[in-house]
């Protein structure tokens, strides 16, 4: 692969071996995976060249905005093929500088990209992976210890790989959120008109309802802060829902939830933000989230978030500072942090949210991250490879 001179930009091919179980095309793929589209353009909105390799069922190039999306069937798909490996091909043809591959799990297929391109640095994004079980990670240690780099939204969550013995003293590690958004803040007022939302304080939920995201504790947080705050209302917009029925009849039995929840079911995306525009606290209970789309959204708008204390949310609000962070599981710190947050102004904390959102997750922001950690990896592979990838 070649290396990259100072007068052409980097050139990255951003790789996701998870092909679609629907096996859409590849025009409606753009459209259902919106951060597809958007971790490249922010990438290449900060300078670097980008190339999208996407496994899909269906061969096509679409070319967006200056950036060429390659849906084509490789890795794991390409199996039994008696001609040359399509990626090989496509690799060769491109030349990039950097790999950038989605999701820590295709060990296999990182693998055999490491075999085709062992001069091609590779970056790892982590969307929510755990370690393996131990007797699957022999084959993740021989996987990570093939790749320059691996990020994760927040730099905590590389800790229980360390301990697992899978990341290498020589793999750097990188803290960069997963996806940007496009959401926008909007007149309060008119959104509110738009959508029938109201409340004092207005709450959203938006996440599934399972027992990772934890309605339950959040209905006992809310209840509680009823108390004080009696003009409170709570609407939740969610997809898949295994825990509809609990969540139904735990709002049925509290006369403090009854008339302040809305379950609103699954929205279309588009509404989501005029509804983000329209509240005036985000909520949510997750236990573990590999970064938090709903989130940064809820950010992207102004919407001053209260969401649980665990590595991602600590990271994409500054440890809290746009907004409150509250112990998993923990109802009544919950109230507290609610009743907190409702008595300071709510312009200031709108305010205050979109600017953390500027500075820290906007395209331009996640774009400057992962151009930085392109041209660390592009340095670091100037030096030997004799230390690559060992082992703690």
């Amino acid at each position: 692969m070649s290396t990259p001179e100072s007068s052409r930009p980097v050139h990255v091919a951003q790789i996701s071996f998870f092909c679609d179980p629907a096996q859409r095309l590849p025009e409606q793929l753009l459209e259902a995976w919106p951060s597809l589209v958007d971790v490249a353009e922010a990438a290449a909105g900060a300078g670097p060249r980008v190339s999208v390799i996407q496994a899909c069922t269906h061969t096509s190039t679409v070319v967006r905005n200056g950036i060429a999306y390659h849906f084509m069937p490789f890795g794991r798909m390409a199996t039994g093929r008696t001609d040359e490996d399509p990626l090989r091909a496509l690799l060769t043809t491109l030349s990039p500088d950097v790999a950038h591959v989605q999701g820590l799990g295709f060990v296999h297929d990182v693998l055999a990209l490491s075999a085709l391109a062992p001069r091609l640095p590779i970056l790892l994004q982590d969307h929510a992976d755990r370690p393996p079980r131990p007797w699957r990670r022999r084959s993740w240690r021989l996987a990570l210890a093939a790749v320059e780099a691996v990020s994760f939204s927040s730099r905590a969550q590389a800790d229980p790989f360390r301990r697992a013995g899978l990341l290498g003293k020589n793999t750097q590690v990188f803290e960069i959120p997963e996806c940007p958004s496009r959401f926008s803040p909007s007149d309060q007022a008119a959104a509110r008109a738009a959508t029938g939302l109201d409340g004092d304080p207005c709450l959203l939920w938006v996440g599934h309802l399972d027992r990772n995201k934890d309605p339950q504790t959040v209905l006992a947080g809310v209840s509680q802060a009823a108390r004080r705050l009696p003009q409170l209302r709570l609407w939740c917009c969610y997809g898949t829902a295994p825990l509809l029925s609990s969540v139904q009849r735990q709002i049925a039995r509290d006369p403090l939830l009854t008339p302040r929840v809305r379950l609103l079911g699954r929205v279309p995306h588009g509404r989501i933000e005029q509804l983000m525009r329209a509240a005036d606290i985000f909520v949510l209970g997750s236990h573990r989230e590999g970064s938090g789309y709903s989130l940064i959204e809820a950010l992207a708008c102004g919407l001053p978030p209260v969401v649980t204390d665990i590595p991602s949310f600590r990271t994409l609000t500054d440890n809290g500072a746009a907004g409150a962070l509250w112990p998993c599981g923990d109802s009544g710190a919950l109230a507290v942090a609610l009743e907190s947050i409702a008595a300071k102004p709510r312009s200031a904390l709108r305010a205050a949210a979109r600017a953390h959102f500027e500075q820290v997750l906007s395209f331009d922001a996640v774009g400057r991250k992962l151009c930085a950690a392109y041209r660390q990896l592009l340095e670091k592979d100037r030096c030997p490879h004799g230390a690559r990838g060992s082992l703690l």
